[in-house]
């Protein structure tokens, strides 16, 4: 039986995002036009709308779509704006984030992921993406860009992504110790960094971000 992705997809938006108060028109618009379908590994395929992380390859994962639609509405690119996204993954919120922004450059240390969601990106005709094949925590760039999404958790928000943020830009990170994470909107602010508590979840970290080990005696 062939699997209607369109109606899947309008179900995932009605049933899942939306209640989960993601309610921006702009954001559930792209959700509901962007197919996730093109995007995922084909042995999983058919779970493309299901509320469910996702496995790639390397141990990676797709976020749930809830987590994307609450990530993508706490940022909420304008079509001015410039995008950095750390951990690009299969592709899909790059494609997501391009439909919102004026341009997305995305970091992934993976050559097969990144090759893969260039791909996807231009068979979807997205061409204001551009996906880097780099580790974010080698990356040489003096760029700063007016939104940053970290797909990846982090034990506490490194300084070099800061550096890359214009002093009014925003950050989405999921931040702490599994089990118990944090998303956070944070905005650089006359202290430091000022956070906004979005929702707890927990998530795989970013290669390089996880905390140190606890020794106990």
């Amino acid at each position: 039986m062939t699997l209607d992705f369109a109606r899947a997809r309008e179900t995932m938006v009605e049933q899942q995002v939306r209640p989960w108060d993601v309610l921006d028109a702009r954001v559930l618009q792209t959700l509901a036009t962007v197919p996730r379908e093109a995007f995922v590994p084909a042995a999983v395929r058919a779970l493309a709308y299901a509320d469910t992380a996702l496995p790639l390859a390397h141990g990676e994962r797709m976020m749930k779509p809830v987590l994307e639609g609450r990530m993508l509405q706490a940022l909420l690119p304008a079509e001015g704006e410039s995008v950095l996204e750390i951990g690009t993954g299969s592709g899909y919120v790059t494609a997501c984030l391009a439909r919102l922004a004026r341009e997305v450059v995305s970091l992934e240390r993976h050559y097969d992921l990144a090759d893969a969601a260039r791909a996807h990106l231009a068979a979807q005709g997205i061409g204001n993406a551009h996906v880097e094949t780099v580790d974010a925590f080698g990356w040489d760039n003096k760029r700063q860009f007016d939104v940053i999404c970290v797909t990846g958790a982090v034990s506490a928000l490194p300084d070099r992504f800061l550096q890359w943020l214009k002093p009014d830009g925003r950050v989405f990170a999921i931040c702490g110790r599994s089990p118990a994470m944090e998303a956070k909107l944070l905005r650089p602010s006359v202290n430091g960094v000022a956070a906004e508590s979005l929702f707890e979840t927990d998530f795989p970290y970013l290669a390089g971000a996880a905390p140190q080990p606890e020794f106990t005696l």
